[in-house]
């Protein structure tokens, strides 16, 4: 479900005062942040955040496209590694069957 229009997009208070400050800072650093649920807002492009996945900080630069989403879309928290060898094994194994 949406969130209302009325109380518009949810972001961290801390998180915009930290990037209120980042801006008058003319040496810019990634602004570290475990809020995944705050919204993107256009007063954030350009600017450098690392997003926690539960695991790491994962480093992202915010563009114009990103505007409007959450800062958890953009920091994958799970990681597929493949599918179990057996099936695998069942996928070469089919190609060499056509070709004979």
């Amino acid at each position: 479900m949406a969130r209302s229009i009325w109380k518009g997009p949810f972001v961290e208070e801390s998180l915009i005062k930290k990037v209120e400050k980042e801006k008058n800072n003319p040496n810019r650093k990634p602004i570290k942040t475990w809020s995944r649920k705050s919204t993107i807002l256009p007063d954030f492009v350009g600017i450098s955040f690392l997003i926690y996945n539960g695991k790491k900080f994962i480093p992202i630069t915010i563009s114009e496209d990103m505007v409007g989403h959450k800062f958890g879309e953009f920091a994958p928290t799970r990681q597929f590694f493949g599918h179990t060898p057996a099936d695998k094994k069942a996928k070469e194994a089919t190609p060499d069957a056509a070709k004979k």
